[in-house]
């Protein structure tokens, strides 16, 4: 019988061992939070202030940047911390809560690209029935379906793994708290964890990715057969090319992150990846939109000019 550890804390796996580096990691990571924060967040505020955007098309993109605010506040400052830290710990609770809302935003932003996805299929394949199909309260219902989803399924895994009994070593070999490094130190049956992870968070996971693209594929396809005008073909696929980018770099990510890995190498890599995805994957978004978007450039040079032109 294996003896059971009462859990306080958990120890994280440091970024770095090179002392020199640490200062460095951290001014960088902070500066990444700081334009993550101004650019999903100018976004936010353009696209609730500017009435030429009430549109779905940018009521899902104001809830992407507020997930992408989120999502990078979850793991970003307890890294920042753990660097200027010698006890590179998170509380039981604490870890717990960084798992669930890891989960919660990270499957929350699965579903609304895949919405978003939908949005643009029905735009560009269906654009005389586009208002009647996605209508304010459809674009609302379609939100909080993705929210409450996600909120319950990140419940299941938050509830199912703080009822575990910890009996191995307290030191976690990740760099924020998940699932799969926590399951690694419990002791006792996870079978159940393991084909919650397997049955429940691939079967999401999967059926999001497979409905973006699809819809996608389709996009493509009614481009090719139907809309046969060079300006048309072009116009419609510059207007999803963006979204259709974040897409990539978002399962891009979440696949080297997941995926099985074959290796101990691979394994040291997939933790790398798994910062990466939740940092710049967060701030690359707002930036993708906005450089291909012109209707959002202009929105943000409309915003912030008549507020500079306030303040003096």
């Amino acid at each position: 019988m294996e003896n059971v550890t009462t859990v306080n804390e958990f120890l994280l796996l440091e970024l770095t061992s090179t002392q020199e580096l640490q200062p460095v990691l951290f001014v960088t990571l902070l500066i990444i939070y700081m334009i993550d924060l101004f650019g999903n967040g100018s976004v936010l505020v353009v696209v609730i202030s500017e009435p030429r955007l009430y549109s779905p098309m940018y009521f899902f993109l104001g809830n992407l940047s507020c997930l992408d605010i989120c999502y990078s506040s979850v793991t970003l400052p307890i890294l920042m911390a753990n660097l200027l830290s010698a006890h590179k710990a998170v509380s039981f609770l604490g870890c717990i809560t960084q798992l669930h809302f890891f989960h919660f935003l990270g499957c929350t932003e699965s579903i609304l690209l895949a919405i978003m996805g939908f949005d643009r299929f029905v735009a560009i394949c269906y654009p005389l029935r586009y208002t009647l199909i996605m209508n304010l309260k459809a674009c609302i219902l379609l939100a909080t379906v993705a929210w409450i989803t996600s909120f319950f399924y990140a419940l299941m895994h938050s509830v199912m793994t703080a009822r575990l009994n910890f009996c191995h070593s307290l030191k976690l070999n990740y760099f924020f708290c998940d699932v799969k490094p926590l399951l690694e130190l419990a002791c006792g049956d996870i079978r159940l964890n393991q084909w919650l992870i397997f049955i429940v968070t691939g079967s999401l996971s999967m059926a999001a990715c497979f409905l973006t693209f699809l819809s996608y594929l389709y996009i493509i396809g009614f481009l090719l057969f139907k809309n046969r005008t060079c300006r048309g073909l072009h116009k419609a696929l510059s207007t999803c090319a963006s979204h259709f980018m974040v897409v990539s770099l978002f399962y891009g990510t979440v696949g080297l992150t997941y995926i099985p890995p074959a290796s101990a190498t691979s394994v040291s890599q997939g933790r790398y990846v798994a910062v990466i995805h939740t940092t710049v994957t967060s701030l690359l978004n707002p930036l993708i939109y906005t450089l291909r978007n012109k209707e959002v450039k202009l929105a943000l040079k409309r915003v912030f000019g008549r507020k500079l032109k306030l303040s003096v």
